[in-house]
């Protein structure tokens, strides 16, 4: 077998993967698209269509911090915060 052999066959076979992976990911797109319209006809995404309803804020006292500069998320981002550091001092020093 010839180098020029060899150099065919080794083209024949990738053009045959890269066709296999094609019409895979062709079959693919199209079995998603088929279930969606499917899942959408059926009413089974009617939690998607729906309006989202803002989230009322948890009963209770506002912490001090977030009643002035910040919100309670930011509170809890900067509670998290100090904890990572203080144990990354405890752990390191």
């Amino acid at each position: 077998m010839t180098i020029s052999e060899m150099f065919g066959q080794s083209l024949i076979v990738a053009v045959l993967g890269m066709s296999v992976v094609f019409g895979f990911l062709c079959i693919l797109i199209i079995t998603i698209t088929f279930v969606g319209k499917v899942i959408h006809a059926l009413g089974w995404d009617k939690d998607l269509q729906a309006p989202v309803k803002p989230k009322s804020p948890p009963p209770g006292p506002v912490p001090a911090a977030a009643s002035g500069a910040g919100t309670a998320q930011n509170v809890g981002v900067t509670a998290a915060i100090a904890a990572a550091v203080a144990e990354y001092r405890k752990t390191h020093s």
